[in-house]
């Protein structure tokens, strides 16, 4: 079971792109090896929320505390909490101009200063874990999708973070490589790590989330056990958000 100590604190966020509110009075709070997966429609604030949590986009208002830092407009502030703080994106974003092995030991060596002998030990480590150890030395155009997407996982894990942030990280996969990224996603829940993902893998989201988060209008309007959320879910626009995706 996952500590019942909190990791991440939002408390009220609001969060304004010009006069366009995309988040309105979320409350959310994430218990330290606790895994949360936050679904719902196109627009309804999920990406912004978990962009928040790492700073790539500043919140207008409310407060987000990440393992007790809070995050406000100290620079120092935000720089301890994206030491701890790990994240992968839609888009693999790893450097095409550098070897597997280089993008994994860029970050270790530049920004938690260990010595190149560790950086390439941790990084091996990390490519055995995601399972494709014999990339290291190739380029990631010579990748697939989802070797490209389980490389910038282990990337992520190479900083050694307290938390896992992922951002739809299967959508802009092929259908066969998709389950091949969420196994490596299974192993690192299963592993305790303190995790949140924005997913439309509703199978993936009920083997491993402690919490389903439904957002819409960029409010929180369900949160829920699995056992609960897909079975017995109280808001109608949760219903029928389930009815359309489960149907596919």
């Amino acid at each position: 079971m996952p500590e019942t100590q909190p990791i991440i604190e939002i408390r009220n966020v609001d969060k304004f792109f010009g006069d366009f509110q995309a988040l309105s009075d979320v409350s959310l709070t994430v218990n330290s090896g606790e895994k949360v997966v936050i679904c719902g429609p196109s627009g309804s604030g999920k990406s912004t929320l978990i962009r928040c949590v790492n700073r790539l986009e500043e919140h207008t208002s409310g407060q987000l505390f990440v393992d007790g830092i809070e995050l406000t407009g100290e620079t120092r502030n935000i720089r301890a909490v994206r030491m701890e703080v790990g994240m992968v994106f839609q888009q693999f974003n790893l450097f095409p101009h550098l070897t597997v092995l280089e993008n994994l030991t860029v970050g270790p060596l530049r920004v938690r200063k260990i010595s190149k002998a560790d950086a390439i030990a941790r990084a091996r480590k990390y490519l055995e874990r995601v399972h494709i150890p014999e990339q290291a030395d190739k380029y990631p155009a010579q990748l697939s999708g989802g070797q490209q997407q389980r490389v910038a996982i282990a990337r992520s894990l190479c900083m050694e973070p307290r938390i896992m942030l992922f951002d739809e990280p299967t959508s802009a996969l092929d259908p066969e490589m998709i389950n091949e990224v969420l196994d490596v996603m299974i192993e690192l829940a299963e592993s305790g790590m303190t995790m949140i993902c924005v997913t439309h893998e509703m199978g993936f989201a009920n083997r491993v989330a402690d919490q389903m988060v439904f957002m819409d209008g960029g409010k929180i309007v369900e949160i829920a056990p699995p056992s609960v959320f897909f079975t017995k879910p109280k808001n109608p626009r949760c219903r029928e958000f389930l009815d359309q995706i489960l149907e596919h």
